[in-house]
């Protein structure tokens, strides 16, 4: 096995693990708006992720490095002809960062509420945004034998990609709920059990259209194994929400989510991007790689720094392990005070006069 199908793994693991982590935390935003009820369930439900969100944003972070330094040419094609879709993607993790961030700054309703909206739509619109590139980069785009991409915005929305979108939005809502029945306490843990289960339903539909389609298009027999794997643990997900098992059933959600992704990069190798203008003009392994000495200098730096990483993440994800309820969030500051209807009783010695006696 050469470097570069070293490094390609490596990218893939780092895809897989974004999304695995990055996947539940955008459905925990999308969830503000389909699962919370009030204002005080919708900050238990930023609260699952406060401690992480930015964390897990690393891994995007690491992969899109490694792309940049292991395949440039990879990194080329896919940024330059994917540029709005993934510019909208870069400026949806801004505002939404922004938003977790000042959304508590002033104790305004219409302010947090304001917020609370960008959070819902810059979650959701990523969590489609990135099937559709994902979708694209596995069934093929038009690449010129210059390793360029000569095609435009509306050729990348074509149905194998919107389907791959909505499986993504989908699966990750769904992954969320799960992450959210795990982490909370009460009324708003039953009701996320509850929608989980109609999102895993949903999630199995579209994943075997999708995954389906992908697999007889350009799928192999790896890709087929991993393809086996997500159908089983989405099942043993749905089997293990059912019975109150959140624990397990978050596991096999994640690892739905890792499968799922595992099968595209499988039905990917041995190139990074088909064309779909001339097989031969596809993007492989092999000619979008950097030199080998290149490859050799990240290979001891991801040896040193991704234990340390992984580690330190680890360590986070341990520290905040407790659930979370509305017991735990203090009433809004605004919130009107309680009201005595009875009337307070009077100390005739100290009681004023009435008016009209001297």
């Amino acid at each position: 096995m050469h470097l570069h199908d070293v490094w390609f793994i490596l990218i893939a693991v780092l895809w897989i693990g974004y999304f695995f982590l990055e996947g539940f935390d955008f459905g925990i935003g999308v969830l503000t708006r389909l699962l919370a009820r009030d204002e005080r369930e919708r900050r238990v439900l930023i609260n699952t992720i406060g401690p992480v969100w930015d964390g897990n944003e690393v891994w995007l972070l690491t992969a899109g490095g490694a792309t940049f330094a292991a395949f440039p040419d990879w990194y080329a094609t896919l940024f330059s002809g994917f540029y709005l879709p993934l510019f909208a993607i870069l400026v949806c993790l801004i505002i939404r960062g922004v938003a977790f961030e000042y959304r508590a700054k002033r104790d305004d309703e219409r302010w947090k509420r304001a917020w609370e909206q960008a959070i819902f739509w810059t979650s959701l619109l990523p969590a489609f945004l990135w099937g559709v590139a994902f979708a694209n980069i596995v069934h093929g785009v038009d690449i010129d034998r210059d390793k360029e991409y000569v095609g435009g915005v509306l050729d990348l929305l074509n149905p194998h990609a919107l389907l791959g979108g909505l499986l993504t939005l989908t699966l990750f809502t769904f992954h969320g709920a799960v992450f959210a029945a795990l982490k909370t306490l009460g009324d708003i843990r039953q009701r996320a059990r509850a929608l989980a289960q109609r999102l895993g339903l949903a999630t199995a539909v579209l994943a075997a259209a999708f995954l389906g389609w992908t697999q007889a298009d350009t799928g192999n027999v790896r890709s087929l194994v991993a393809l086996v794997v997500a159908v089983a643990a989405l099942l043993g997900a749905l089997a293990l929400n059912r019975a109150g098992r959140e624990g397990w059933a978050f596991i096999c959600s994640g690892a739905v989510v890792v499968a799922a992704v595992a099968m595209l990069f499988l039905a990917l190798y041995p190139d990074v991007m088909p064309s779909t203008l001339d097989p031969a003009w596809s993007l492989t392994v092999s000619n979008a790689a950097s030199s080998a000495y290149t490859l050799k200098i990240m290979t001891w730096v991801a040896a040193i720094f991704t234990p340390l990483v992984l580690l330190y993440q680890s360590w986070t994800y341990w520290v905040f392990r407790k659930r979370i309820g509305v017991q735990h969030i203090p009433a809004p500051a605004h919130a009107p005070a309680p009201v005595d209807h009875e009337p307070a009783p009077v100390d005739p010695e100290t009681a004023p006069a009435p008016a009209d006696q001297p």
